[in-house]
């Protein structure tokens, strides 16, 4: 019999993750099922040794128990090209440590391994700085360390989101609305005095009543239901991690453009598993350091994303 597929994920500590809300054991849920060989480690496993990419690697189980997902061996030293499926799965920040990373996991692919997401576009396509390759597909947007252009951008749209463009999960996010006494100390803050990127887009009213949406990518194709993430009544933003509820609705025929102008260029690039961010009718972010919302998803519609992507995986070896 030909050996079972190796499939390392790289992740934060499985023990602190929440088993119920979990993308990546979903992921690991579906390779194990599957038969694959499931290994665990986290970033500060991973090391060089003379240009060859090792981990310290633990076999690793899974269950669907909120008490007891996990079973963890002790790690052992191996070649990270000996295994054919890495999977990304670190959260952010997108820090230098993360770059790091990168590094060393695209040694491992030059070694033999599949690694899902491809460490060259973990380090390309910032989540929020990408949406300008497909500006067709975006509400205007201003990415610069200058506070007077942001002053001037706010005049324009009358109200505006401000980000950074390293946060996540909701963080440090501000609504500003043109006359707010706060926007200097707003654009300060996020610029660092103008030292430091940051991004402002166009408020766009449809989160109040439609949400902020997460569309899924499985090698370029959508998941035929978005997750409708909706903010708080106390809150502007719709992030799960915030405060969002969520809900869901199936695609509509703007999402499918939306799709078919991104998905086939992800595709292209190898990022097999990526999560649009779409408020009304257009893509906010394009998610793909470690996007979220399988397990809600599965759950509302008997989906198994899990398994789409170890599907579409099992072509790409």
């Amino acid at each position: 019999m030909p050996s079972p597929i190796s499939l390392l994920v790289v992740m934060d500590p499985i023990e602190h993750i929440k088993p119920a809300k979990d993308s990546t054991l979903a992921m690991l849920l579906a390779a194990q099922s599957k038969g694959w060989q499931v290994l665990y480690a986290e970033l500060g496993d991973l090391y060089l040794r003379d240009g060859i990419a090792w981990a310290r690697a633990a076999p690793l189980r899974v269950f669907d128990d909120a008490q007891h997902w996990f079973e963890r061996s002790a790690p052992q030293s191996m070649k990270l090209g000996d295994c054919d499926v890495i999977l990304m799965r670190k959260d952010p920040p997108f820090d230098t440590e993360y770059i790091y990373s990168t590094y060393i996991l695209e040694r491992a692919q030059l070694q033999g391994a599949l690694v899902v997401n491809r460490p060259d576009g973990l380090r390309d396509m910032n989540e929020k700085v990408y949406t300008a390759w497909f500006p067709e597909c975006c509400a205007p947007t201003l990415i610069t360390r200058n506070m007077a252009d942001m002053a001037q951008f706010l005049r324009e749209q009358g109200k505006a989101v401000c980000k950074p463009l390293e946060g996540m999960g909701g963080k440090s996010i501000f609504v500003l609305e043109q006359g707010d006494k706060n926007r200097n100390v707003v654009f300060e803050t996020l610029t660092d005095y103008g030292r430091r990127y940051a991004i402002v887009q166009r408020y766009l009213p449809e989160i109040l009543t439609h949400g902020d949406c997460r569309v899924i990518l499985v090698d370029g194709e959508p998941v035929p239901f978005a997750l409708q993430r909706m903010p708080d009544a106390a809150d502007n933003r719709g992030n799960l991690a915030a405060g969002a509820t969520a809900h869901s609705r199936p695609l509509n025929d703007r999402d499918r453009w939306l799709c078919a102008q991104i998905g086939p260029r992800l595709k292209e690039l190898g990022m097999l598993f990526v999560g649009l961010d779409v408020i009304g009718e257009y893509v906010t972010e394009i998610n793909v350091t470690s996007p979220t919302g399988i397990r809600e998803l599965n759950k509302k519609h008997g989906l198994d994303i899990g398994s789409m992507l170890m599907n579409a995986i099992e072509k790409r070896l």
